[in-house]
């Protein structure tokens, strides 16, 4: 019940997934070094590049416990490919990715979280508002998803892939924040920008002044300008390694 199962893949899957487990492992550690994990619940998701197959972390772990190796492959369906693999996924976890990878065939990576200020700004009627350069990259590419329970059933998966359509960013209503991007690193940023725009707008609902909003005009042409910050030699290509390098430094086995 309480040890985890050891499973060493080094050596055994091709390079691209060795890679594509290293990323997304060291993802999970990030996720737990900024306080965004929620005990053994939420997943980031990942396209092993050149197939159609996932990875996904395994269900009844803590995020400080995922490794390149126990990391589960999946089909889009959920079935998983690792046969001698001792760990389950998680069917809602599932419901979420499988809806946004079937829809979203050019990104290689999802990331769903239950930030509290993110449900917090999810839960307003007007949602995100235009409060911070943070917001300002979001908004340009935002979209929203109704709460509907426990994401299990099949069939919110059509009304899931419609609300998202192009958007890199998304609120879950009364649940949590969903991004997407071509790399890891880049659906990483993208959350980042998006927890730090709901930190700074439940900070500002507390306060009695009255708050400058950015404008619609700067926000229709600063798509353009966030793919520079994001995925350019003077954003994501840079912040992402520098990143793992972190991860790397507090906990040098999750590439293990």
């Amino acid at each position: 019940m309480y040890d985890i199962p050891r499973v060493s893949l080094k050596g055994k899957v091709s390079e691209q997934e060795w890679l594509t487990r290293k990323e997304l492992a060291a993802c999970y550690r990030l996720l737990v070094m900024h306080g965004w994990d929620d005990l053994i619940h939420t997943h980031v998701s990942a396209r092993i590049p050149g197939t159609d197959d996932l990875l996904i972390n395994a269900f009844g772990l803590t995020f400080e416990e995922v490794t390149a190796s126990n990391l589960v492959k999946i089909d889009v369906e959920g079935n998983i490919l690792d046969k001698d693999s001792p760990f389950d996924i998680n069917p809602a976890g599932f419901t979420i990715h499988s809806a946004v990878h079937k829809a979203r065939h050019e990104d290689q990576c999802a990331m769903h979280l239950h930030h509290p200020d993110a449900i917090a700004v999810a839960s307003l009627e007007h949602g995100l508002r235009p409060y911070s350069q943070y917001a300002a990259f979001a908004l340009a590419s935002i979209s929203y998803h109704g709460y509907e329970g426990l994401a299990v059933e099949h069939d919110e998966i059509a009304r899931l892939q419609a609300d998202l359509g192009n958007a890199n960013f998304m609120l879950l209503r009364n649940h949590g924040a969903l991004t997407m991007g071509l790399t890891i690193g880049d659906a990483f940023m993208h959350m980042y920008d998006l927890i730090r725009a709901c930190e700074i707008q439940v900070k500002l609902l507390n306060s009695n002044e009255n708050i400058i909003e950015v404008e619609q005009s700067v926000i229709d042409g600063i798509k353009a300008q966030a793919s520079v910050v994001h995925t350019g030699m003077t954003g994501g290509q840079k912040t992402w390694p520098a990143m793992v390098r972190r991860v790397k430094r507090v906990y040098p086995d999750f590439d293990d």
